[in-house]
């Protein structure tokens, strides 16, 4: 590409490097993670159901199993949906990135390191949601809808071994934002030697 087009995008950018105030793939993370918490939680709950039925009942709370249970499947399902917007907004982001190349993160890898890894993760992470929500929509609607339980405990042990994988490629976004200062505003100001007082005003 022609450097010239890119030092007339690079004039366009805000103090933390986008064309826009607030970073939007963060954001959509935190949507992401707590929809697929939530519906994996959520399941568990209406799985165990019967052994804290009798709480239920002492405080008086008008619930049913099959409650739990939609709310896990519409939780899996909006997170799906978002996750696509996640990783588009993150690959759009990253392409964007300015990361100083003398650092490394606590990990010991360097910035390009760090977003390799996250941006695969990312896309790994799509596709393992995506067909979360398809296994899960089969137990729904084909091979459990007749059952009072509506996940298999295989479903939910590896929900929980995604809620890992997360914990992992979050670590890496996270060092990210906090190490390479990655569009993070405030980190940009400070290295240019900006006052933040008088520039967030």
């Amino acid at each position: 590409m022609n450097s010239e087009l890119i030092d007339q995008l690079g004039a366009q950018l805000g103090t933390n490097g986008l064309p826009y105030t607030i970073p939007v793939h963060p954001n959509l993370v935190h949507l992401t993670l707590g929809l697929f918490i939530i519906g994996i939680l959520f399941d568990i709950v209406g799985v165990f159901f019967p052994l804290h039925q009798f709480v239920y009942k002492y405080l008086a709370l008008p619930v049913e199993r099959a409650n739990f249970f939609d709310v896990g499947w519409y939780n899996m399902l909006a997170s799906a949906l978002i996750t696509f917007f996640t990783v588009a907004a993150g690959f759009y982001e990253i392409m964007l990135a300015q990361a100083p190349v003398d650092v490394k993160s606590a990990w010991g890898m360097q910035a390009m390191e760090t977003m390799l890894w996250h941006g695969v993760g990312g896309v790994v992470l799509l596709a393992l949601i995506v067909g979360m929500t398809v296994w899960r929509g089969f137990q729904r609607f084909v091979w459990r809808k007749d059952e009072d339980r509506q996940v298999y405990l295989s479903y939910l042990a590896v929900g929980m071994a995604i809620m890992f994988v997360m914990y992992i490629h979050g670590t890496l976004g996270a060092q990210m934002a906090a190490e390479f200062g990655i569009h993070n505003t405030a980190d940009q100001l400070l290295r240019v030697s900006q006052d933040l007082n008088t520039m967030m005003k």
